[in-house]
C-alpha cells in the first residue's frame, strides 16, 4: 500500500521554503507526516501560570514559558545614549527578568503591560547571578472575549508547547500544525483492528488530533496513550520479524567434544564457576548446539567474569572443529583479553608450539599497529585454521582477514561498534556463525528489548568470590580544598601499601582538543575540562612527587600505549593518568584508588564503569568523585547517586530517568536518531512488554503482513535506509 501523498508531500508546498527550510534543518522534520508526529513537549493553561523555578536546571537551552509581567522600566547608559527595557515576569513560582536593547525596546514596552499576560521564547541564560532571557520573542494572551462564556473557555484552553528552536518559537510551530492537521484523515492506521478495540485505544485520526488540539486533559491522556503503543508496537514487530527471519537461517551446530579442550581447561581452573556462570553458560552452550544461529546479549556487571563464560564458549566451538573471533572497541581492549585469555589457558593456548598442549590451539592477536611479519603470520594462522581462536579490533574485518571456518563471533562492548563492523565479520563465515554480544554496561530490561530486541538475553549480576568492595565519595573541591588535598593522600598512602592508582581526566590536553574547547566555551565564567597532560604535571611537581606516574590516552602511539599499559600491569608505574581509555577490560588487581576529575562531565553509566577498575583483587577498592558544581546542583545529585549504590542496573535507570531516552537509544542503535518521540522505555515498561508479546503473536501469524498493509506502512516509515541496514545486520 503507497503512502498517502499529502502526508508525505514536502512542507515547502504547504508552509513555505524559508519556514519549511528551518522545520527541515533544525527539527529534521520534512513532511507533513514528520511534522504531525512532532509533539507537544507539554500543556500550559492560560489560567495557569507555568513554572519558572525550574529553569536554573535549563541555561543555554531554548525554552518557552507563560507567565505575567510583574514590572516593566527602561533604563538608560552611556549618558543616556543607550536604552535598556528590563521585564520582570512572574507566574507564582518564581521571578524571570526579560531585557531588550536599543531600538529594539518600545514595542516590548507598549506591548507588555504589568498584567499582561503572555508565551515567551528564548534562550536562559545568566547575567549577575540571576536568569534572564535576552531579546525573547514573545505573543500576548489576550483576553478579550466577547461574553463569559467565550472567556471561561478561552481560560480553560489547554495551550501545546512544542519543542522549539531559536529560529521558530512554539508559537509557530502550532501554526504550522495547524496548516496540515486537516491530512491527518488521511493517516493509515498501522495497528491491527483487534488489537485496537481489545485494548480500548482511539484511532490513529482521533489521537493526532487530540495531540495537538486537545479539549480536554482526559483527551491528551487518549492520545499519549494510543501513540505510545503505536511507537513500541511498530519497533517490536520490526524486531520480531528480524528474530523470526534469523530462526530460518541455517547454522553449523557446535558442540564441544567430550575430553577436548574444553574440559581440558575445565580441570585446570583453580577456582569453581559461579552459578550465574554456570546458568549462562548452559544457555550459550544451549544456542551454539542448535542448527540457527545464536543471538545472545550477555550482560554482566562490571567483574562479574563475562570474559570467562565467553572464552567457554569459544574453546567449546574450537571443540567441534570451527574458530571463534573476539572483537574489540580498542587496542588496548584487544591487548589486554589477548593476555588474560592466553594467561587463563596457559599451554592450552599454544597448540602446535614447543611445550604446548596436545588439545591445545593457537591464540593469535590481529591488531592495525602489529607490525608486517606478525600480522602475517596471524593471518596465515587463520586461514589454515592453525589458531582456533582471533582476538582483534576493527582489523579483523578486513578483506585479507580469512577464516578457515569461523564458527562463533563474539563482540565485546556492542555500543562501541558500528552494525557495519559487526556484520562485515559474521560475514566471514562459510555459513552464519553464531553471535555473542557482550556489554559490561548494565541495561534495564525494557530499554534491553527495545534496543537489542533481536537478541536473547542472558544476565550476571552475581560477583565472583574475593572481589572487594569499593567505597566512593564525592570530593567537593570548590566548597573543600582540603577535600582535594585529603584524596592525593589517600592516594599516597595507598601506593606506600604496595598498591597502584588511576586518575581520569575528560580531556587529553596535547593541544589537539583545544580548538573544540573554545568552540563550546563562548563564556567566559566555564573553565576547560581538566585534562591527562596538565594533571600528570601538577602532580608530579606537587601532591604525588617521587612517584612513578605516566600519562595513557586514545592518541599515544599504539607502541608507547602498550608500553605503559604493561607497565602498569606489572606494578613498575604506580599511578596511571588517563581518559576513559580504561573504561572497560583493563584488569590491574593490584590497582584499589582512582580518582575521578571532573567527575560530573561524565555520564552515570561511564562513571560506574570507570570505578569497576579498583578491587579487582582482594584488598577493598575506593573511588573519589572530584567536582567542583555546587552542592545544589543536577550533576552533585548525580554524583551523589552513584556513590549511594554498586548496583549497576539501578544506576543505568537513574542515567535514563536524567538523560533523555533518544539519545540513549540513538547512540545504540548506530547512532540514527531515535524513533520514539513519545514512548519512555522506564516508565513504559508495561506498554514495551505487551508490544512485544503482541508483535511476536502478529509476526508468527504472517511472517511478510500481507494481511496488514497500514503496519506495513508504518514499518516503512519507521525503517528508513540505515535503521532497515541497523535491523537487517544487527
Amino acid at each position: 500500500m503507497e503512502h498517502v501523498p499529502a502526508l508525505d508531500e514536502d512542507l515547502k508546498k504547504t508552509l513555505g521554503p524559508a519556514t519549511a527550510k528551518v522545520l527541515a534543518e533544525q527539527l529534521g522534520l520534512h513532511t507533513a507526516l514528520d511534522l504531525l508526529h512532532h509533539y507537544p513537549r507539554r500543556y500550559a493553561e492560560r489560567g495557569e501560570l507555568t513554572s519558572l523555578a525550574e529553569l536554573s536546571d535549563q541555561i543555554d537551552e531554548h525554552v518557552t514559558v507563560v507567565a505575567q509581567v510583574a514590572d516593566a522600566r527602561i533604563l538608560t547608559f552611556n549618558g543616556g545614549r543607550g536604552k535598556r527595557l528590563e521585564v520582570t515576569i512572574t507566574d507564582g513560582s518564581g521571578r524571570l527578568q526579560l531585557v531588550f536593547f536599543g531600538a529594539g525596546v518600545h514595542k516590548p514596552h507598549k506591548d507588555l503591560l504589568p498584567g499582561t499576560r503572555a508565551m515567551f521564547a528564548g534562550k536562559v541564560g545568566m547575567f549577575n547571578r540571576k536568569l534572564q532571557l535576552s531579546h525573547p520573542a514573545y505573543e500576548p494572551l489576550s483576553q478579550d472575549a466577547s461574553d463569559r462564556d467565550a472567556a471561561t473557555a478561552f481560560a480553560n484552553q489547554l495551550i501545546p508547547i512544542y519543542p522549539a528552536c531559536a529560529k521558530l518559537e512554539s508559537w509557530k510551530i502550532a501554526k504550522c500544525v495547524d496548516a496540515v492537521l486537516p491530512s491527518a484523515q488521511d493517516a493509515v492506521d498501522p495497528l491491527p483492528a483487534a488489537l485496537r478495540e481489545g485494548r480500548g485505544l482511539v484511532p490513529l485520526t482521533e489521537a493526532l488530533s487530540k495531540i495537538h488540539r486537545p479539549g480536554t486533559k482526559a483527551d491528551i491522556e487518549d492520545a499519549r496513550q494510543r501513540l505510545k503503543w503505536d511507537e513500541a508496537f511498530v519497533l517490536q514487530v520490526a524486531l520480531a520479524r528480524r528474530r523470526h527471519a534469523d530462526s530460518q537461517l541455517p547454522a553449523v551446530p557446535r558442540r564441544p567434544a567430550p575430553g577436548g579442550l574444553l574440559d581440558a581447561f575445565d580441570a585446570k581452573l583453580p577456582f569453581t564457576l559461579t552459578d550465574g556462570q554456570q546458568k549462562v553458560s548452559k544457555e550459550i552452550f544451549d544456542d551454539l548446539a542448535t542448527e540457527h544461529p545464536m543471538h545472545r546479549l550477555l550482560q554482566g556487571e562490571v567483574g562479574s567474569g563475562k570474559t570467562m563464560v565467553a572464552l567457554r564458549a569459544m574453546l567449546a566451538v574450537v571443540d567441534s572443529g570451527g574458530q571463534a573471533a573476539m572483537l574489540a572497541p580498542t587496542e588496548v581492549l584487544a591487548q589486554q583479553h589477548h593476555r588474560s585469555i592466553t594467561e587463563m589457558m596457559g599451554e592450552l593456548a599454544e597448540g602446535g608450539m614447543l611445550g604446548g598442549s596436545d588439545q591445545g590451539t593457537k591464540v593469535v592477536l590481529l591488531t592495525g599497529s602489529m607490525g608486517m611479519p606478525a600480522r602475517r603470520q596471524a593471518l596465515l594462522d587463520l586461514v589454515t585454521g592453525e589458531a582456533g581462536i582471533v582476538i582483534g579490533t576493527h582489523a579483523l574485518i578486513e578483506d585479507k582477514v580469512q577464516f578457515h571456518d569461523l564458527g562463533l563471533v563474539v563482540v565485546d562492548e556492542q555500543h562501541r561498534f558500528g552494525v557495519e563492523q559487526r556484520d562485515a565479520l559474521r560475514s566471514k563465515g562459510k555459513q552464519p556463525p553464531h553471535l555473542l554480544v557482550m556489554t559490561a554496561t548494565p541495561i534495564p530490561r525494557t530499554v534491553a528489548m527495545t534496543v537489542f530486541g533481536d537478541l536473547e538475553t542472558s544476565v550476571l549480576d552475581q560477583l565472583p568470590a574475593g572481589r572487594s568492595p569499593i567505597a566512593t565519595h564525592v570530593v567537593p573541591s570548590k566548597d573543600k580544598p582540603h577535600f582535594l588535598a585529603r584524596a592525593w593522600e589517600r592516594v599516597r598512602e595507598e601506593v606506600e601499601k604496595g598498591h597502584q592508582a588511576y586518575v581520569v581526566c575528560p580531556r587529553i590536553g596535547d593541544g589537539e582538543d583545544d580548538p573544540k574547547k573554545k568552540a563550546t566555551e563562548d563564556d567566559g565564567d566555564k573553565r576547560p575540562p581538566l585534562a591527562v597532560v596538565e594533571i600528570a604535571e601538577q602532580l608530579t611537581r606537587g601532591p604525588l612527587a617521587g612517584m612513578s606516574v605516566e600519562v595513557l590516552h586514545g592518541r599515544m602511539d599504539p607502541a608507547d600505549k602498550d608500553d605503559v599499559m604493561r607497565r602498569f600491569a606489572a606494578g613498575e608505574v604506580k599511578v596511571l593518568v588517563a581518559t576513559t581509555v580504561i573504561e572497560v577490560g583493563v584488569n590491574v588487581p593490584n590497582s584499589t584508588v582512582m580518582v575521578i576529575m571532573d567527575a560530573d562531565r561524565f555520564g552515570v553509566s561511564q562513571l560506574h564503569q570507570l570505578r569497576g577498575r579498583v578491587g579487582r583483587g582482594s584488598a577493598p577498592g575506593l573511588c573519589l568523585l572530584v567536582s567542583e558544581m555546587h552542592e545544589a546542583s543536577p550533576a552533585r545529585a548525580r554524583l551523589a547517586a552513584v556513590a549511594a549504590t554498586l548496583d549497576g542496573f539501578e544506576l543505568s535507570r537513574i542515567d535514563l530517568e536524567q538523560r533523555r531516552e533518544g539519545d540513549v537509544l540513538g547512540q545504540a542503535q548506530s547512532g540514527v536518531r531515535s524513533s520514539l518521540r513519545m514512548l519512555a522505555v522506564i516508565e513504559d515498561a508495561e506498554v514495551i512488554a505487551e508490544a512485544r508479546e503482541e508483535a511476536t503473536r502478529v509476526v508468527a501469524d504472517d511472517p511478510t503482513l500481507e494481511g496488514l498493509p497500514g503496519l506495513r506502512t508504518a514499518l516503512d516509515a519507521l525503517l528508513d535506509t540505515e535503521r532497515e541496514q541497523y535491523l537487517e545486520k544487527g
